[in-house]
């Protein structure tokens, strides 16, 4: 049995500088029926002008993935770290017991499209972390690419949650399959295109979630991008 969460059911925050979209509860959108997924906390799609960004700001005990679809995002931490993420790259932040950070747009012109994802972690009170990673010629190869895990395998970033996230570009007509597990659940964003997952037809900024151990079977029906949580 699957969940459908279509796109534009989902919270929508207009800030003109910043356009987001909530998939989950977040900051004034509130839905107790959207409060997350198992671990899987926050999944915002946002947005940003050019030349704008989030100020300095602080996060604790959560795991935050960035993943830029356009554009380019300007990262500073007070754990050291300066750096640009860019489309195809992942960055993990792992908050811990506490990290300050902001994010800019890192062209003063044109928008930065990227989600934002938070997921909570294994135990509190951890030790501030930092990962980021391209993956172009994995995304480019492969069907289903790995590019977060809590053990690290097959090149992925490791994070302190059991959870896997993949990332999925298919051209249209193009076939993938999953096998989730008993006792996992599978959340699928939708990036862009259109997919077909068993009976239902997804687009862009959709979702779709099970609990049921089976085979997920994905057929593009276009050039498509999703991301798969497995959790």
């Amino acid at each position: 049995m699957f969940t459908v969460r279509k796109s534009n059911e989902r919270g929508f925050a207009d800030h003109g500088w910043l356009k987001s979209r909530h998939t989950f509860s977040f900051a004034d959108y509130y839905d107790p029926k959207h409060m997350g997924f198992k671990n899987l906390r926050v999944i915002n799609e946002d947005r940003i002008a050019g030349g704008t960004g989030f100020g300095t700001h602080p996060h604790r005990d959560m795991e935050i993935i960035s993943y830029v679809i356009k554009g380019a995002l300007e990262h500073k931490d007070s754990m050291g770290n300066i750096t640009q993420i860019k489309p195809y790259e992942v960055q993990r932040m792992s908050a811990g017991t506490g990290v300050v950070h902001s994010e800019y747009n890192a062209s003063p012109n044109e928008e930065t499209h990227f989600f934002q994802i938070w997921i909570m972690p294994n135990q509190l009170g951890q030790n501030p972390g930092y990962g980021q990673k391209s993956f172009e010629d994995k995304i480019n190869s492969k069907k289903l690419a790995l590019v977060v895990s809590q053990d690290g395998r097959d090149g992925s970033i490791t994070i302190k949650q059991d959870a896997d996230m993949y990332i999925s570009r298919l051209k249209a007509k193009d076939k993938v399959e999953f096998n989730l597990k008993a006792g996992r659940g599978a959340w699928v964003q939708i990036v862009r295109g259109k997919i077909r997952i068993g009976n239902e037809e997804l687009s862009s900024g959709d979702a779709i979630s099970t609990h049921e151990s089976q085979i997920l079977k994905f057929n593009a029906i276009e050039d498509s991008e999703f991301i798969l949580f497995d959790l």
